[in-house]
């Protein structure tokens, strides 16, 4: 995400946000042809409901996660996702943990002395 658009998101009310959400939702199912009645039946929710998410009226978390669902775009939320990322000096020191070079074998004779 770029400074300029996050910055535009910090300047938008919680509605406003609201509102955007909903033309996210609304954009993507009349680009899949859906109805809203096709669309609250897949996501178990009632048309109304979908009807006023659209609008950014109100907003259930739970029904936007249904909804996202539906559309086949819960990808939307890998934002939310936590990356851990390995610090660079930690990496170098666990890669020269590991063996860069196979053993010379013994010349000793491997065999198995008999007990006889």
């Amino acid at each position: 995400m770029s400074d300029i658009s996050y910055i535009n998101y910090l300047a938008l009310s919680d509605n406003a946000i609201l509102e955007k959400m909903g033309a996210y939702i609304k954009h993507q199912r009349l680009s899949q042809n859906k109805t809203q009645q096709q669309l609250a039946i897949e996501a178990g929710i009632n048309r109304t409901t979908l009807l006023d998410l659209e609008q950014g009226q109100r907003a259930n978390l739970i029904t936007f996660i249904q909804v996202l669902r539906a559309l086949h775009i819960l990808d939307t939320l890998k934002t939310f996702e936590i990356e851990t990322q390995i610090s660079p000096i930690l990496l170098a020191e666990m890669q020269q943990k590991y063996r860069k070079r196979a053993s010379k074998t013994s010349k000793k004779n491997n065999k198995p002395t008999s007990d006889w």
